[in-house]
């Protein structure tokens, strides 16, 4: 074979070479490019991170949940710590549920103590609500009051620590607020919360209607929303025993926690774990 013929012979096996390459290239990148945009296409399936709205009890204000907003925040959820007038399950879920309806896109309702008896009622027949959290918290049945459910179980010890303080609204009409007496505070409320931070919360701590505690729940929207209950063992307020009935009897899905009644204060990663869990679980 001639020195000219060899030469055409490499540069053909080259070019041949280079195209198969180049080919094998291209097919890469296209199964590539196609796995990438099935990634893509099940990230946007999951949908946007719902907007958490927190909803705290008695003897509590919205500062009680800094710490899980903390968290929340810091791993991309949008939240709303939402202020309780604490007036009356039914009251008091009508300006949730008018919060609520001003939030765009899918939520996540949270509620602690007595403002489990509020998310309970504000979600109902809110088809954007995907998830609730209650948080050392009530879940009543329709025609339940939290009083009841107290008193179900032995264990409570707040009876004794209230301080009742009478009221007169504008209309004439009366009522008494209820307190927790500020040196019985800690001991009754946050025995696991520093003591400094504890006395803070007991100078701020907002007031109860006594009739908020024996009106009765007229809807429970955990019956059709799927629930999630954290319960802590160490209660003074709601008896462990009184929590575990209704998680129980909701099907909640359930984490115990050797805390006081202020857990979102004291351990504020766990109370945000169980939100975020609730959170994808519903995306």
């Amino acid at each position: 074979m001639s020195g000219i013929e060899n030469g055409r012979r490499r540069r053909f096996v080259t070019g041949t070479a280079a195209a198969v390459a180049t080919l094998a290239a291209i097919g890469a990148l296209a199964v590539t490019g196609t796995a990438d945009a099935a990634t893509g296409t099940a990230s946007a399936d999951r949908g946007p991170k719902p907007t958490v709205v927190l909803e705290h009890g008695a003897f509590a204000d919205a500062s009680s949940w800094n710490g899980v907003i903390t968290k929340l925040r810091r791993d991309g959820y949008p939240v709303v710590a939402a202020a309780d007038p604490l007036r009356g399950p039914a009251s008091d879920a009508a300006a949730l549920r008018s919060l609520v309806d001003h939030v765009k896109g899918p939520v996540v309702l949270v509620g602690h103590s007595y403002g489990g008896s509020v998310i309970s009622e504000a979600a109902a027949g809110e088809p954007r609500v995907k998830a609730l959290v209650y948080v050392a918290a009530f879940l009543p049945a329709p025609g339940e009051t939290a009083l009841q459910l107290t008193d179900r179980f032995p264990g409570s010890t707040l009876p004794g620590t209230l301080d009742p303080v009478p009221f007169t609204n504008a209309d004439g009409s009366t009522g008494t607020d209820l307190y927790i007496q500020q040196d019985k505070f800690r001991a009754q409320f946050a025995a696991d919360v520093p003591a400094d931070q504890a006395a803070l919360a007991a100078a701020a701590q907002r007031p109860i209607a006594q009739a908020a505690l024996s009106e009765k729940a007229t809807t429970a929207a955990w019956q059709t929303v799927p629930s999630w209950d954290v319960i802590t063992t160490e209660d003074l307020n709601i008896p462990p025993a009184a929590q575990r009935f209704m998680a129980e009897r909701a099907h909640a899905h359930t984490t115990e926690v050797a805390a006081s009644h202020s857990v979102a204060v004291s351990r504020p990663n766990l109370v945000a774990g169980v939100i975020e869990q609730a959170s994808r679980a519903t995306r």
